[in-house]
Formats: structure tokens, sequence, C-alpha cells
């Protein structure tokens, strides 16, 4: 199958040339930072029934947002068409499109049935070279279920032209809060990757922190003030039932999060001021410690392979990071800029570990090599904390809260080219998010 970009690694940032042979694919190029997106265009979804017309309508615009929402595309507005009509079915006339600047189109017929079954077809053509992507693809399911359908097609249209894995057909996992800010009610809820479909899994009476989806995306991890010390529950996302972790009651567990086979979880437990790190098997219920200093060692993460953990401690007199084997073994500390670090978490992809960084009075989101090397900061602002990846390792989400006692958390999301910086658009303050798989 023909790819209509490939990636040229130079540094950070993109620009597509626009002088390119219309004789072969198009190419983005990694530079100093100079990014110009990719010119596409998205009719409107043509719909083989009547009952399809508005849901057509509607699926065309989700993928369009999408793909704009990455950063990586810009629309050709409907007005600038030379072609007023364009159906599924019709050869494509590419200079039209190339007029017009055009550097890829994507089409598609919709069509829904009195059982309520819904049918997408679509196409991704490469204006440039003049071909079609693939054979076309097509994708079924629920009326009930037209959101969800547009952000699969918007994954396969990203996926095909960028050749990076999708994440827009995923969900979010966050801590909703309401009321004021010295007696803030905070419940888990979940929601669409764009901040659409927002459901509450726990009631009123809880006050929630940290919640953690599992790989899978079926199961959630958190810690729970209910009984008025924290106590770390896992909650079942299709059902919202929930169990409390069998963790001491002579201390406070927290910050838990799943290994990526969710048989095992490493966690915090604090008993006489000192905090170490657990190891937990969820068949067994039984823990292991795995730190032991007099220190503060929190906020682990797993290694994409299982092999590692990441976490933050202040056992070198300030706040920093550290990465140690599963198996045992010495700490290994890899931050040494200025300023402390915390919140570490492992790319999906292995390569980055991204990180909250408090430093000249300000809070930041950054990522850096596993190693430590080529540490970047992506955003600062007076807060901003807690970073959580997307399913391809491409984007960040994060909780950033503006100053002044009426200052209340909510979520953006950042690339790590350090670009592309988006706030969702919530009705509630939110805080903690958990970036889950993409759904199957």
């Amino acid at each position: 199958m023909m790819r209509l970009i490939y990636f040229s690694i130079l540094a950070i940032g993109m620009w597509v040339s626009p002088a390119l042979s219309q004789n072969g694919p198009l190419k983005i190029e990694i530079t100093d930072g100079v990014i110009e997106p990719l010119t596409f265009a998205v009719p409107i979804f043509e719909a083989e029934n009547i009952e399809a017309a508005a849901i057509a309508t509607e699926i065309s615009r989700i993928v369009a947002t999408d793909l704009i929402s990455s950063g990586l595309f810009r629309e050709i507005p409907a007005n600038r068409f030379i072609a007023q009509r364009i159906t599924f079915a019709e050869a494509v006339r590419y200079p039209d499109w190339r007029a017009i600047n055009a550097q890829a189109l994507v089409t598609a017929s919709v069509k829904t049935t009195n059982t309520g079954r819904l049918t997408v077809k679509f196409r991704i053509f490469d204006i440039f070279s003049g071909v079609q992507l693939g054979s076309g693809m097509q994708l079924g399911g629920s009326t009930q279920a037209v959101r969800r359908m547009a952000h699969k097609v918007a994954d396969q249209v990203y996926e095909r032209i960028t050749g990076e894995g999708p994440y827009f057909d995923s969900k979010i996992v966050f801590v909703s809060e309401s009321g004021p800010k010295d007696k803030r009610l905070k419940r888990l809820a979940i929601m669409d990757f764009d901040g659409e479909n927002v459901q509450f899994l726990t009631g009123n009476e809880n006050i929630v922190l940290a919640p953690r989806i599992s790989t899978d995306g079926k199961q959630v991890l958190y810690t729970s003030w209910e009984s008025g010390f924290p106590q770390i529950y896992l909650l079942n996302v299709g059902t919202a039932g929930r169990k409390r972790l069998p963790t001491p009651d002579s201390g406070m567990a927290f910050s838990p999060r799943f290994s990526p086979d969710r048989k095992r979880i490493v966690y915090s437990f604090e008993q006489g001021g000192n905090s170490d790190i657990y190891l937990m098997d969820l068949v067994t219920a039984r823990s292991a410690r795995m730190t032991s200093s007099p220190s503060i060692d929190t906020a682990p993460s797993f290694s994409p392979d299982g092999r590692q953990i990441v976490f933050e401690s202040d056992r070198s007199g300030s706040q920093q990071i550290y990465t140690m084997p599963v198996s045992g073994g010495t700490p290994n500390r890899i931050s040494f800029g200025n300023g402390r670090y915390g919140t570490p978490v492992w790319s999906p992809r292995g390569d980055l570990i991204a990180f909250t960084k408090q430093s000249n009075g300000r809070f930041g989101i950054g990522v850096m090599r596993t190693d430590g090397s080529e540490e970047r900061l992506l955003s600062a602002s007076f807060l901003d904390e807690g970073p959580t990846w997307s399913p391809n390792g491409r984007v960040i989400m994060f909780a950033r809260e503006t100053q002044g006692a009426k200052g209340a958390p909510s979520l953006y999301s950042v690339d790590i080219t350090g670009r592309n910086l988006r706030a969702l658009t919530l009705r509630a303050p939110a805080s903690d998010p958990s970036w889950g798989p993409v759904q199957r």
C-alpha cells in the first residue's frame, strides 16, 4: 500500500513541503520546529438513504474536527471547492483539488437500516500523486454510536496518512470537580478523547484522586478518601462495581498503577512518615516491598514491557526521577536539571518519560529519554501537572490550574513537539486525566 506521507526524522517539529513532485508521495520532514499542517478536504459525506442524511453530515464534521485537533492537518473549507457535488462513486477530478492546494481528500457514503445498523464506506486520496490509498474501507456499527463511528473513520485516515498509531477512538478517565475550592467534591468520570460523552463512575459521596485506567480500558485503579485516609480501589468501568484492594490498615496506600498485562499493580504505601513503592499481585493479593529508604518514594509507573518502573523520590535531598527493574535492584536517578520533578509516566512507545517539573515558581509538563537525556519542557504555567499519554504516544494530556482563589483545574493536551496546546471544553473543573487504549 502506498503511504501518503513518510517521515524523515531530523529534529523536533514538522514541515510539509509544498514543492514536491506530483508523481511522488507527500513528505513530512522533521525540522527545527516550523510546522505547516497538511491540507485536506472532507466534503459532506453522501447519504445512501434519507434517514442517513443528518448522520452523514455529523460524521463528516467529526472526522474533520478530529484531524484538525491533531495539529497535523488543516481543512480546506467547502466554499473553496470547485466541484460542488462530490459523490462516493464518482471518479476524483485531481486537477480540481490541486487547484485549491488540497493534498488529501476523504470521501464516504453512509447508510442506515430500520434495524438500527450504520454502515460507512470511505476512501482516502493522495491528491499530489493522483492515487487512492488502498482499496477503500468499510465500518459498521450501531446508529446509537455515531460519534464513535466518526472517531474510527478519523483514526483510519490519520493512520493511513501519517503512519502513526490511532488515538481518536479512545476514552479518558478523570476526576470531575465541583463545589468551592476549600470543599471540593471529586468524582470519577469517563469521556471520549475530545471531552464528549461524559459519564460518572462514582457517586457524590466519594472523594477520589489519581485514577489510572488499565491497558484494556475495562478497569480503573484510584485512591479514595471516603474512610478518612487514602485507600486503593479497583473499579469495573462497565458496571461501576468496585472493591477495596487489601493493603495494610497501619498506613496509607495511594498512587496505584496497572502493569501492562494487568496482573500486577505498583503503588505507594506510607507508614511513620516514610513512603515506599510496593508491588501487588492481583491474583494472590500479596504485596512485596520494592524500595526501602528513609525518603518519600511515590508515583510509580511501569515501562511498556513491564520490566521496569519509574518513580519520584526525594532520597537525594530533592524531588527527582528514578528508574529500577521490577525484579529488584538499586534505583537509578535520571533527572538532574534545576528544579523538582514528579509524576513520571512512561510513554507507550517506551522511548520517553513524561513528568511534572517545578522550577522558578512555575509548574510545567516535560519529557525526557528513559536515561534522562534530551529533557524538554512542553508547557509551563502557574500549575501544570499529572501528564498522561495518548495510546500512540504522540499527545500528552494534563491538568492546568490558574492562579487565584477561584482558580479551578481544567484539562489540556499538547503534542510531544511542544506544539498544538489545546484546552478541552468541559462543563466542570477537571483534573487527574488517565488516557485509555484505542477501543476495539
